[in-house]
């Protein structure tokens, strides 16, 4: 694990060269490069599955995952999923905000969590405004 000054969180990378099979759970960053296979659960995790990963999973949740390689399987995200150019994912994914790059090979369903509150910022005073952002901020946690 390193420790990153700039983010100040722990960032746990699995090389190219690493087979892991299982139940996987983190609190930071982990990265996989090699093959994984099993159940990630990681609610205020970030996931990063590189360009050289394969990951076959039952189900995978963590608040941010970005996609360079290969998975199958469910993907949730809390905060949001990002697929990259050059990713094969076959995958019924949930998050609040996607990205989907040019040249992926995707397949599966996309299913949005709730949108911010539609309030019109001008309309409203600025403590309406703030009050209805913190019944959004509790409603996606």
């Amino acid at each position: 694990m390193a420790l990153r000054d700039d983010e100040k969180k722990y960032i746990t990378v699995f090389g190219e060269d690493s087979e892991f099979d299982g139940v996987l759970e983190f609190r930071d960053r982990l990265v996989i490069t090699g093959k994984f296979n099993g159940n990630i659960n990681a609610p205020t995790g970030d996931l990063e599955i590189a360009k050289t990963a394969s990951c076959t999973v039952e189900g995978i949740v963590a608040n941010s995952i970005v996609v360079s390689g290969s998975v199958k399987g469910e993907m949730k995200a809390s905060e949001r999923i990002e697929i990259c150019s050059g990713s094969i994912v076959e995958s019924d994914i949930t998050t609040a905000r996607i990205r989907i790059a040019n040249n992926v090979d995707y397949s599966g369903q996309v299913s949005m969590l709730e949108a911010e509150p539609e309030v019109d910022l001008f309309s409203v005073s600025s403590a309406e405004y703030k009050q209805a952002m913190v019944i959004h901020s509790d409603v996606i946690k």
